[in-house]
């Protein structure tokens, strides 16, 4: 069985440690993790994507993020998991969350898209909300701050200190998920 997990995030460095960008963030921990470099792929897709091993089967994963704006990633997305053959059942999307405080992780699958645009754009273009979920708490902005605005601000200093344990959480939710299924998943990280 093949996974597609999708680190949703926008390009550039103007982009790169913004809290939207915290699913991308984890799919840079899986690369270091398994010493996978980013490659376009040759679907001539707007992803990035690499394989990797979880489990028994050595090229049972495929990583991806889009090169394009989280709001444009499902044409994308859906072109690399048609490519691969892959159903949304057996793909996991990693995501920032607003609704749940900073550092918390909340595994599931299916759901709304909460006001998401990326998950918008994975639903619409699937025609179907029914995947994985690895939802990554980024909290909600304090005062009268726009929400929008909130998440393409880079992480307090605060934040900062704990981020990069955060992503590597964020990384090992997947690796669980995938190896464990999403109720041991659920019960070692939805805390």
């Amino acid at each position: 069985m093949v996974w597609l997990v999708v680190g949703l995030g926008n390009p550039g460095d103007e982009y790169a440690s913004t809290r939207h960008n915290i699913g991308a963030m984890v799919v840079d921990e899986l690369a270091a993790r398994n010493k996978s470099r980013w490659s376009s792929h040759k679907s001539r897709t707007n992803v990035a994507a690499f394989k990797i091993g979880v489990g028994i089967d050595p090229a049972s994963v495929i990583v991806a993020k889009s090169h394009g704006y989280m709001n444009e990633s499902g044409g994308p997305i859906k072109a690399l998991s048609a490519f691969y053959k892959v159903e949304p059942a057996q793909i996991i999307v990693i995501h920032d969350e607003l609704d749940i405080g900073f550092g918390a992780i909340r595994a599931k699958i299916a759901g709304g898209d909460n006001g998401h645009n990326g998950l918008k754009s994975l639903t619409s273009a699937f025609g179907t909300a029914e995947y994985f979920r690895i939802r990554m708490g980024i909290g909600r902005p304090m005062g009268q701050q726009d929400p929008g605005d909130f998440v393409l601000k880079g992480f307090s200093s605060v934040e900062k200190k704990q981020l990069q344990e955060f992503i590597v959480r964020g990384a090992d939710a997947v690796e669980s998920l995938i190896t464990r299924g999403l109720e041991t998943t659920q019960q070692n990280f939805n805390i």
